[in-house]
């Protein structure tokens, strides 16, 4: 068995295992994002903090295309974007059966109360507003993860 970096006092198996040496399985992470910049941000703030599994989607489409076909244990998504939107995404996430209670961070520029009002009622689980600093993103992330 090889070993990875260590990260916040837990050390990981090698990338390939894709789990935790605790037993604990890696989380699978679906990014989406229309701008290719902003998802690589994303998932360097993430692969920093020791988290692998990472799948990108440009847009709600792609996204809901991937997550029918792999059961992701988080989603951070983007509200405004090309083809099918956060909101629409994250509302088709809700009728599947395995996403019904998998954590949904919104990660946009909006910050008035109607539109996170609108992201709460369709079932997104956390808001972050862009620019972000990466530790809003890992705290976020922490949190969802840990409930």
């Amino acid at each position: 068995m090889t070993f990875g970096k260590i990260f916040n006092r837990a050390l990981f198996v090698s990338i390939d295992d894709r789990t935790l040496l605790n037993g604990e399985k890696m989380p699978k992470f679906l990014i989406v994002d229309d701008s290719n910049m902003l998802r690589n941000m994303m998932k360097y703030a993430l692969s920093e903090k020791g988290y692998s599994n990472i799948t990108e989607a440009e847009d709600g489409v792609d996204a809901l295309k991937k997550a029918n076909s792999t059961v992701f244990d988080i989603i951070i998504t983007d509200i405004n974007m090309p083809n099918m939107g956060g909101f629409d995404l994250i509302e088709a996430l809700r009728k599947l059966p395995a996403y019904t209670k998998t954590p949904i961070l919104a990660l946009t520029t909006e910050n008035k109360d109607d539109i996170k009002a609108k992201g709460k009622a369709v079932g997104a689980t956390g808001w972050i507003v862009k620019p972000f600093i990466p530790e809003q993103l890992l705290k976020a992330v922490t949190i969802v993860l840990s409930r």
